[in-house]
């Protein structure tokens, strides 16, 4: 693992840490090939629920570092930085982000595939691309229009404006606002939840919640095919049987065994 990015285990989650405070968290090579890695294990972990992404400091992450990545430019399909995007578009586990000032390029565009997101109240978002003569990325020239509307992602893709967490929220790219320094806190709150819900419903949900399938009809079938296959799952007979457990009177129970 690289220096920069420290990498937690325990509790159903998997904590991907930025470590490069000096730096505003900016991301190097070796740090996308941490994550990457760390990703990869998580999806290799039955017993692992969701990521949480966070970073040390005031900011959460400002993007490549610039000098790393032009020193390391390169069109390898296969290179560290395809290899974590593509692991955040194709994740099956739950991701969740606390932020906190600074998320620029990468740092807001990885916001994009994380299914809960929390922002302290001095965060702010950014995708500058184009100020730097460069495109979009990981997906957000197709994800930012299709979550804000057009006309305000030509405002956040093509003029960069900042988005304020506020903003943010209204725009529905974080789920909620909390005060400073407590992201993270709420980020862990949600994965503690989340880890006492079924492993495999949880991950039928997210596919079919990920689904490009537009038409209704063929979605109900989608749903249809997963709610099936959960209906086999030794973890739904074994929730259903906990429900009713749960559910018996006391009073019920005294009766059976007279």
């Amino acid at each position: 693992m690289d220096g920069a990015v420290r990498v937690e285990h325990g509790d159903g989650v998997i904590h991907i840490h930025i470590v490069r405070p000096a730096k505003r968290n900016a991301l190097t090579v070796a740090m996308y090939a941490a994550m990457a890695e760390a990703m990869a294990a998580a999806e290799r972990d039955d017993s692992v629920r969701s990521v949480i992404f966070s970073g040390e400091g005031a900011h959460f992450c400002a993007g490549n570092d610039l000098a790393d990545f032009l020193a390391n430019a390169s069109s390898d399909p296969d290179r560290p930085v395809l290899r974590f995007i593509r692991s955040l578009a194709q994740a099956t586990k739950i991701l969740i982000a606390a932020v906190q000032g600074k998320a620029v390029g990468i740092g807001t565009t990885m916001l994009l595939h994380c299914d809960f997101v929390f922002a302290d109240e001095t965060a702010e978002l950014r995708m500058p691309f184009v100020d730097l003569a460069l495109v979009p990325e990981a997906g957000s020239s197709l994800l930012v229009p299709a979550l804000v509307g057009q006309r305000i992602a030509a405002e956040l893709l093509l003029l960069g404006e900042p988005v304020n967490a506020a903003r943010a929220v209204e725009l529905g790219l974080v789920n909620r606002v909390v005060a400073p320094g407590a992201a993270l806190g709420e980020a862990r709150a949600v994965a503690g939840r989340l880890r006492h819900k079924p492993a495999q419903a949880l991950r039928a949900t997210k596919t079919l919640m990920k689904s490009p399938t537009r038409d209704l009809n063929a979605r109900i079938d989608e749903e249809n095919a997963a709610f099936a296959a959960q209906l086999q799952t030794p973890e739904l007979r074994g929730n259903i049987a906990a429900f009713f457990q749960a559910r018996q009177k006391p009073e019920d129970a005294q009766g059976e065994a007279a």
